[in-house]
């Protein structure tokens, strides 16, 4: 099972899930962050990353990317109650990961919420295809041009 296959991330990964986030989202995201207006801040990210694997509530999983050695083929970083943020290298999209990764966090996760770029058909997409459901809040993303996040929650019973 692919879940079984990953691993707790730690500092000496914090490289690697920023290459991996700067991946995806250019590929994902240029419809709103366009690269030459909105470079990928990569310095404030990679300062995330050092930070939330410090974070004793914080879990980051990842997945090892065996074609790329020192690549990650996917990541979920959550606690208890947030899906905090979930990236599949461009290059395994269509491969299952993502479902991977989410079925990872949401296992260990109660009463799961997330929010989501407002204009990310594709991820809005995924997650109501596994029964997330929009609660209707909003609030601005952090980078420029603070794009509109929508709220999601994963019912259950």
């Amino acid at each position: 099972m692919e879940t079984d296959r990953f691993r707790q991330a730690t500092a000496e990964d914090a490289r690697a899930l920023l290459d991996i986030e700067r991946a995806a989202g250019i590929a994902a995201l240029g419809h709103i962050f366009p690269p030459g207006l909105y470079p990928f801040p990569s310095d404030e990210v990679l300062a995330k990353w050092e930070s939330a694997l410090t974070e004793p509530d914080v879990r980051v999983l990842v997945l090892d990317d065996e074609a790329h050695e020192g690549r990650l083929a996917c990541f979920v970083a959550h606690d208890r109650r947030l899906l905090r943020h979930l990236a599949v290298h461009p290059s395994r999209w269509g491969t299952g990961l993502a479902r991977a990764a989410m079925d990872a966090a949401v296992a260990e996760m109660t009463d799961p919420r997330l929010w989501c770029l407002a204009d990310n058909d594709q991820a809005i997409g995924f997650y109501e295809h596994l029964g997330w459901r929009r609660t209707g809040r909003t609030q601005q993303a952090e980078y420029p041009p603070f794009p509109d996040e929508v709220e999601m929650v994963l019912p259950r019973g």
